[in-house]
Formats: structure tokens, C-alpha cells, sequence
């Protein structure tokens, strides 16, 4: 196939099939014929791996992929994609495209029926609008995958890898943590797109953790205490969680110094560490 970067093939083949951007669905396509080499050689597409691709735009990036994978399944919701996907895919034998809606594919059954003993990878160009449901959806439903390799808007890119204490830090981001190891691995500015977004992006890779948190009481309970303290971002620790879980503030304050905190400290300073002791003391005391 041509090359899918260039400006006038792509004109030429979404003309030709009549096809015209959704702004309902966050379509950018790629265009900087640097970005999607790049995100398959960091996103793990390699022999011995399949790779699940979320979004395929006319597929570059599919391309990339299949071309250093043994197998690739792409899940495409738009199935106005479909018969350009037919002629700009046509020379690989080892992409498969799933017409669907990511949120609602049993990805546990895919990888089982499509990538037998495989390790597997998900890289994706995200939506901006739907980029943490869908990242907390893969990272919550524990797949048996090595990575999740993304395109995310580049705000939302240093939020979901910021360290632990520091000032970037929210709720998806101590969630994120909780599930993987994030990393940012580069810059992709808005002119790589057509048509072009307000802002720039970036690429990030969570290295999914494999070893359960023995160390956490009730999962359920800490992710509480995770949005109840991010909830007003604000206030301190000990209000946050008083004021949003409805606990009594002395109760508050016993956990926060049995983490050996000061009762002023803020969600942002708190390390994962931190968050765990206090949300175990509290899942104890309430």
C-alpha cells in the first residue's frame, strides 16, 4: 500500500470511499510518518507477541504493528472504516478487525480465542473524550497483557504518569499506579494529525504489574478513599475524606497520623504507601 502518512494517498482514499471525519468519535489520523513506527517499536509489537489495537483510523499504525507482530486484533467502532481498512491492510495476513466498541468486547474471551500462548500488548491512538474509561477499563479487568502503549492528549499524559507527591497527581493517577508502572516516552505535536486538534499529545506506556496488592485490605474501599480524597482537590486530606466519605473528622485524622502524616497534608503529597496505610486504618475503624 502506499504510503498512509502522505497527505494527498489519504485524501485520496477517504475520497474515495466517502468517507468524512466524526467529531463524535475523536477522529484524528496520523500523518507524521515518525509517530506509529515509533509507538510499535516502544509498545512492544515484537515476535512472540499479538497485539490488541484500539482505534484504527485508516490503519498506519495497524500496519506498524503487523508488520513486527505475529498477530494483531484491531478493534474499530466506526464501520464506515471497514472497507478502507480491506484495501489499505490487504497485504498483511495476520491483522484481524473487530467491529465494535472496545467497552463492550470480552476482552478475556479475545485474548484467549486469538492469541494462544502469545503475550499480549494493547497500543491505541485514544479519543480524548473517552481516553481514562477506557485506561482504567483495561487496567481494572486485570487482561493477562504486558503493556498498554497510548496516544493521549499530552495534559492528560503527564497526569496519568506523574509521580506519587507531586503537584500532577490525581485520582487516575494513583489508580494507574496501582495497576502499572507508567511511563512518558515522547511528545507528538498537533500538525501530526489530520485534521489538526487544539492541542498536542503524547505517548505514554503502563507496564502492567503482574503481582497482586497483598498489602491492600478492601480494593474497593481504598479506590473510595482515592476519589474522596482527590475530590476537592483543594482542601486537605483529612477534609476531603471527611466531607466526601461522610466520616467523622477525628476518626479522619487518627488514620492520616497512624500513616505518620501531619493532619495537615494534602492528596498530592501522599505516596502509594500512604494511601494504602490510611485507607486501611480507616476501612478498620469504620
Amino acid at each position: 500500500m502506499e504510503n498512509l502518512t502522505n497527505i494527498s494517498v489519504v485524501k485520496d482514499i477517504l475520497s474515495r470511499h466517502g468517507f468524512t471525519f466524526s467529531k463524535a468519535l475523536g477522529q484524528n489520523f496520523i500523518i507524521n510518518p515518525s509517530v506509529c513506527p515509533r509507538i510499535a517499536e516502544e509498545g512492544n509489537a515484537k515476535s512472540g507477541f499479538g497485539v490488541i489495537e484500539i482505534g484504527t483510523g485508516i490503519g498506519v499504525l495497524t500496519a506498524e504493528l503487523a508488520r513486527r507482530a505475529d498477530k494483531v486484533v484491531a478493534i474499530e467502532i466506526d464501520d464506515r472504516l471497514l472497507p478502507i481498512l480491506e484495501e489499505t491492510l490487504a497485504e498483511f495476513n495476520n491483522v484481524k478487525i473487530v467491529n465494535a466498541d472496545v467497552m463492550e468486547v470480552d476482552l478475556h474471551k479475545l485474548i484467549a480465542e486469538e492469541f494462544g500462548g502469545m503475550e499480549v500488548a494493547v497500543c491505541a491512538n485514544l479519543p480524548y473524550y473517552i481516553t481514562s474509561p477506557i485506561i482504567m477499563m483495561l487496567l481494572e479487568s486485570r487482561l493477562p497483557i504486558s503493556s498498554i502503549t497510548v496516544m493521549v492528549q499530552k495534559e492528560a499524559g503527564v497526569r496519568l504518569t506523574a509521580k506519587m507527591g507531586t503537584r500532577d497527581v490525581g485520582a487516575v493517577t494513583a489508580a494507574v499506579r496501582y495497576f502499572s508502572e507508567p511511563k512518558l516516552l515522547f511528545n507528538v505535536s498537533r500538525g501530526s494529525f489530520m485534521p489538526a486538534p487544539n492541542v498536542d499529545s503524547c505517548v505514554i506506556r503502563l507496564d502492567v504489574l503482574n503481582e497482586s496488592r497483598d498489602d491492600v485490605k478492601d480494593e474497593k474501599f481504598f479506590f473510595k478513599v482515592v476519589r474522596g480524597a482527590f475530590s476537592q482537590r483543594r482542601k486537605t486530606l483529612a477534609n476531603s475524606l471527611s466531607s466526601s466519605m461522610g466520616i467523622e473528622k477525628s476518626v479522619v485524622y487518627d488514620a492520616i497520623k497512624s500513616a505518620g502524616l501531619a493532619e495537615t497534608v494534602r492528596p498530592e503529597q501522599l505516596s502509594m504507601e500512604d494511601f494504602i496505610s490510611v485507607a486501611n486504618t480507616l476501612y478498620d475503624m469504620v
